[in-house]
């Protein structure tokens, strides 16, 4: 068994001339946290999009577990354990918590999303649901609507709803935007936490975040790989300071 659960090799998208993703080789190793950070335009979330197949590469291999998947769609993917969140919260705001995580495992368990469902087999997945839940420090949210969770705790249960379907490594896209410092830090600790046994492939803008839980980094920049390591080595790479400029040259100088 390959000590690397994804590996792409020279992964490319065009789009009418416009190299989007250009000639990228990602090495995945399994049970890490890997970031993929970079300026805006950097190429970030096309690549999440190719590994998921939500876009067909231009050129280029992926390989996800010793097998190719190139060619494979969304679906297959998913059914792999590659298992992606989005940028945006992706719940169901007027179920309860429960009934979110619940939804997830009948998609595991091949039940499909069946809402007529009878209560007495829904009820049957309650016990692991409140286990994800606990492990995503959601216990005592179970039975509120999820329309009314504070912003940093519906990422939560979308990570929950996200292990609910048991992945082998986990898309986080931009697991904190748009939250307040406390927020941050406790998704931060959660992701960290739920990453024991697991593989956890992350964009983030969030230097601080990436500073503390990655084990590697691959750094974009139009497109392309232009340093990878620790964020010890990549904070240092002149290269790494120049794409960021200004602001972010200097919070990935003093963040940790």
């Amino acid at each position: 068994m390959s000590k690397y659960i994804l590996e792409t090799q020279h992964l490319t998208k065009e789009f009418r001339g416009f190299v989007a993703v250009d000639d990228v080789s990602l090495q995945v190793e399994r049970d890490s946290i890997h970031a993929l950070i970079g300026p805006n335009g950097a190429g970030k979330t096309t690549c999440f999009n190719l590994l998921t197949k939500f876009l067909e590469p231009s050129s280029g291999k992926i390989f996800f577990d010793g097998s190719e998947i190139t060619s494979e769609q969304p679906a297959q993917i998913a059914r792999r354990g590659i298992i992606r969140s989005f940028q945006i919260s992706a719940v169901f705001p007027q179920l309860t918590v429960l009934e979110n995580v619940r939804v997830g495992l009948q998609r595991a368990m091949g039940m499909s999303y069946h809402f007529w469902r009878s209560d007495r087999m829904l009820t049957a997945l309650n016990s692991r649901a409140h286990e994800l839940l606990e492990e995503v420090d959601l216990g005592g949210f179970s039975n509120e609507i999820t329309v009314n969770l504070p912003y940093g705790r519906k990422r939560a249960l979308e990570i929950a709803t996200t292990l609910s379907m048991e992945p082998k490594l986990m898309l986080l896209d931009e697991p904190t935007q748009g939250m307040g410092h406390e927020d941050v830090a406790r998704v931060t600790q959660l992701i960290k936490k739920v990453s024991a046994g697991r593989t956890i492939l992350m964009v983030e803008h969030n230097m601080n975040v990436v500073s503390s839980i990655a084990d590697k980094i691959t750094v974009l920049a139009r497109g392309s790989v232009l340093a990878e390591g620790t964020y010890q080595e990549v904070s240092r790479n002149a290269q790494v300071m120049e794409a960021y400029m200004g602001t972010t040259a200097g919070e990935l100088e003093g963040a940790h």
